[in-house]
């Protein structure tokens, strides 16, 4: 009986060889194998791949933590990332599915959908990513949040489309963009009547959100001439916290005027990422 191992074996007991091995299983599920052939992105490896036929991508920690926490990116997936930096840097994997040019349409949510079950069920992730959210990923997000508010740990948005009748509709003070409404009706399937008197806007859809008890955090510039805060975030930070909802809302002054105010240097990464940080552990 020269086998190391039967030799501890018979030292320890089988049930001792077993607990042995406990380690090494949490630790493969602790690091799921991920499709795709790896590149690179802040120093973490990222992997590409196709989900329900949508391109789609994880960055992944260096270290993940118990739970795999993840941040799900809606739109716009690498601007204003430096909360994300900080999350990886803690343990958090961050992940996209580019559904673009849908709008937050029925066809996308049933992408996000298989979405999720790919990350949760296939791959081990925690059941309630913490959803961030750019512009018109409000849409998307705020949708998907609705459908599904039993998946979702947080929502941060970053100068949210909440009401597409402002955005790209620009039916009050915004610019709007004719363009992009005239998509939108065509993702949605809906007439410009239909879509003015539609009432699945992230504003109309916030009851099952708040009856879950998901925490919001928003960040606006009070100059936004594209998403006017007035007819989105202040909307909608209203109707949730009459819903006995937990919204923060961070005010900036002014964004850039090149962006007509929608754009401006983040002031505070490190509340964000501490914000989706305690509400995804919790």
């Amino acid at each position: 009986m020269d086998h190391p191992v039967l030799k501890n074996a018979v030292r320890i007991g089988f049930a001792g060889v077993l607990w042995l091995a406990i380690p090494l299983l949490v630790a493969s599920s602790a690091a799921p194998d991920w499709p795709g052939q790896p590149s690179q992105w802040q120093g973490h490896a990222k992997h590409d791949f196709t989900v329900d036929g949508r391109p789609a991508y994880v960055v992944v920690p260096s270290e993940s933590v118990d739970g795999n926490p993840w941040v799900w990116r809606a739109r716009f997936p690498t601007f204003h990332a430096e909360a994300d930096q900080l999350l990886l840097d803690r343990g958090f994997h961050i992940a996209y599915i580019n559904t673009d040019g849908m709008l937050g349409s029925p066809a996308a949510l049933d992408h996000w959908d298989a979405f999720y079950d790919f990350m949760v069920s296939q791959h081990g992730m925690s059941a309630k990513p913490a959803l961030e959210a750019v512009s018109r990923g409000g849409l998307f997000a705020y949708r998907w949040a609705s459908r599904h508010p039993q998946r979702v740990a947080c929502i941060y948005a970053d100068t949210p489309v909440c009401d597409f009748r402002s955005w790209p509709l620009g039916r009050a003070t915004g610019i709007g963009h004719p363009a992009t409404w005239q998509s939108l009706l065509t993702q949605y399937g809906m007439t410009q009547d239909e879509a003015i008197q539609f009432d699945g806007n992230p504003i109309d859809v916030l009851a099952p959100i708040a009856a879950a008890r998901i925490p919001l955090l928003h960040i606006i510039s009070m100059n936004d001439r594209v998403v006017p805060p007035t007819e989105n975030t202040l909307v909608l930070a209203d109707r949730y916290r009459k819903l006995g909802g937990e919204i923060e809302v961070i005010q900036v002054d002014e964004g850039t005027e090149a962006s007509n105010g929608h754009h401006f240097t983040h002031p505070d990464p490190k509340r964000v990422a501490d914000f989706i940080e305690k509400h995804t552990r919790r």
